[in-house]
């Protein structure tokens, strides 16, 4: 019993194949840009005049920019295909098989794709490392040496990785132990109460007032750490209060949808809020840091007036250069997390499209509710996510500096760019769906 059972967990089901390469993949860029960005930011630290506090303090806040939506990334990575997971795992334990033999293979099983994916991230980091290191700061590359980072710490990256995909295993395995026939037959509905929304107005309250009164009684390196905690923590609310923010606004479209695609879409949402805000959770992320983009510009103006120094020149254009690496990193996340997102939703969702196309929908319709699904949310998510980083840069920088014009045109631009990634995914993915649809 316990080889059947074995076999029958580890061999693919129809499709499988395709469905395992996408955390594979998405482990790949998550290690590969964690990497990258931290042995980006720890090439700072080395220095020691005047100028270095400021390299490591701007340095510090976009390291925890970049990483708390990478480790959102990673969870997302661990979550894929886990449905279909469940449902293998359930029907194994309708049949008597112990949970305790059911997660150590689970387990294994998770932590095997993390390690594949990993794998090829660190490889991945180590072939990019010499063209980051001929990024010039202070008139001079940056170097190889500067920004690879050590063994000891690219197998902690490693195994934090390994940790994350078993973690999210075992989490995944309480709703099979709870209730495996309510996982088979779908019964386990997902939902969001609306406690998220005060504890994220709670936080963000918290954040705000702390941001107001700690730079005026704490060290520069004390603030610069507590800074960078409430961005990356405001980063983190983001994520609790969104599906949350999608459900409520799905629920309005659904009382005023009066095509099949509009009513179909919000259905899609209301689904699962969770998994529509991680459809379009990538744009909160970009949009934040438009924000801090923006206001950087801007910033940059004040630095480089006419009566401005040579130092200051210098400053403003390594700011620029900052900014560019963290927004070409933010897009680079924006594509992997939509992309594969939307695949594997695709992939997950084949039983449903089986049943719209026995029922007479065409696949345009499907497609257009899809993509209706993930673009209307966008735009409540792009302006709920800039507001809220206005909200925290306030204090730091006042209003004047938020709302220039050259400060709004970049937050546009980036905003822009970004919905614009998640467009073309959607169009990308397309023949997954067809193809969804003609094996149905």
């Amino acid at each position: 019993m316990n080889g059947n059972v074995l076999s029958m967990l580890l061999r693919p089901a129809p499709g499988q194949n395709s469905v395992l390469a996408l955390p594979v993949i998405a482990f790949g860029v998550v290690t590969t840009l964690v990497l990258t960005v931290i042995g980006g930011a720890q090439s700072f630290w080395g220095w020691s005049d005047d100028y270095a506090p400021l390299y490591q303090a701007l340095a510090a806040i976009a390291l925890v920019l970049l990483v708390v939506p990478l480790m959102s990334l990673g969870g997302a990575a661990a979550r894929l295909s886990a449905r279909r997971r469940d449902e293998r795992l359930s029907t194994l334990r309708l049949l008597g098989v112990t949970p305790g033999g059911v997660t150590v293979v689970t387990v294994a099983e998770s932590a095997l794709v993390a390690a594949a994916g990993a794998l090829a991230g660190v490889l991945g980091h180590l072939a990019i490392s010499p063209l980051i290191g001929l990024i010039p700061f202070r008139g001079e590359p940056l170097g190889f040496g500067a920004v690879i980072l050590p063994p000891p710490l690219i197998a902690l990256v490693f195994a934090g990785v390994l940790v994350l995909a078993s973690a999210s295993a075992v989490i995944g395995l309480r709703r099979v132990a709870i209730s495996p026939l309510g996982v088979r037959t779908r019964t386990t509905v997902s939902s969001v109460h609306w406690i998220r929304a005060l504890l994220a107005a709670g936080a963000i309250a918290i954040a705000f007032v702390l941001i107001t009164v700690f730079p005026s009684i704490g060290g520069f390196v004390i603030t610069v750490v507590v800074l960078a905690g409430l961005f990356g923590a405001a980063l983190a609310v983001l994520n609790v209060i969104g599906p949350w923010v999608l459900k409520v606004s799905a629920s309005r479209q659904l009382r005023r949808a009066e095509e099949p695609e509009r009513l179909l879409a919000a259905r899609i949402v209301l689904d699962s809020p969770k998994a529509a805000w991680r459809q379009v959770g990538g744009i909160a992320m970009a949009s934040f840091m438009a924000v801090f983009a923006g206001t950087g510009v801007a910033l940059m103006n004040v630095m480089t007036s006419a009566d401005a120094s040579a130092a200051d020149f210098a400053l403003a254009r390594d700011i620029r250069t900052g900014l560019i690496i963290t927004l070409i990193g933010s897009f680079l996340m924006v594509a992997a997390s939509v992309g594969v997102n939307q695949a594997s939703d695709v992939l997950d969702q084949r039983e449903l499209h089986r049943s719209l196309h026995h029922l007479g929908m065409p696949v345009e319709t499907v497609d257009r509710a899809r993509r209706r699904a993930i673009m209307s949310p966008l735009l409540v998510t792009a302006i709920g996510s800039a507001l809220v980083a206005a909200l925290l840069v306030f204090p730091l920088v006042g209003i004047a500096v938020i709302t220039a014009p050259v400060s709004v045109l970049t937050i546009s631009a980036v905003v822009g760019v970004g919905i614009a990634l998640v467009w073309a995914s959607t169009w990308a993915t397309r023949p997954l769906l067809r193809k969804a649809f003609r094996t149905a």
